[in-house]
């Protein structure tokens, strides 16, 4: 493949991610006035019921700076609730309150939608495939190094040269 395919295929999965964040804007960000990372902290923490923040960031491919505004927000609008761990006092596990749980369960069905028509389109084999490759490609871009500084950066550091380009 190409330089100017391989270009034009980040491209599209940049659209791809910009066309997604779409139906949140539209029909979730002014009705519940909840900003993109809180909308996506509120909906982690309500399917997996209680976690921390540094295993939000993760999950969600964000630093821990993003989740925390996120929670503080969510917490100042009563809807995330943070109790020390009693088994890691250091450690503080986030879970929705009522009224968390009540936003969580107004937004799930939307979010249902959207995962459903764009995923709809695809065939039992495919939708496999693509969760197969979606999962590599997050992979490669979270790699570190031996010292924990992320490949990615390293590798695209305008200033370097290209790792690994194939023409």
């Amino acid at each position: 493949m190409s330089a100017a395919d391989r270009v034009a295929v980040l491209n599209r999965l940049l659209k791809l991610t910009n066309r997604l964040l779409v139906p949140f804007a539209v029909h979730l960000e002014k009705r519940h006035r909840i900003s993109v990372n809180e909308f996506r902290v509120l909906m982690l923490i309500g399917e997996h019921g209680q976690t921390a923040a540094h295993e939000l960031a993760t999950a969600l491919g964000v630093n821990t700076m993003a989740v925390s505004r996120a929670v503080a927000a969510l917490a100042t609008r009563g809807l995330v609730a943070a109790r020390v761990d009693p088994a890691s006092r250091r450690r503080k596990s986030l879970t929705l309150t009522a009224e968390g749980e009540k936003m969580f369960g107004e937004m799930l069905p939307s979010t249902l939608k959207v995962a459903d028509y764009l995923l709809d389109a695809l065939g039992p084999g495919e939708l496999g495939q693509l969760d197969r490759l979606v999962t590599t490609l997050t992979e490669r871009l979270e790699a570190e190094d031996g010292q924990g500084r992320s490949l990615f950066l390293e590798r695209t550091r305008p200033d370097s040269p290209a790792a690994g380009v194939k023409e």
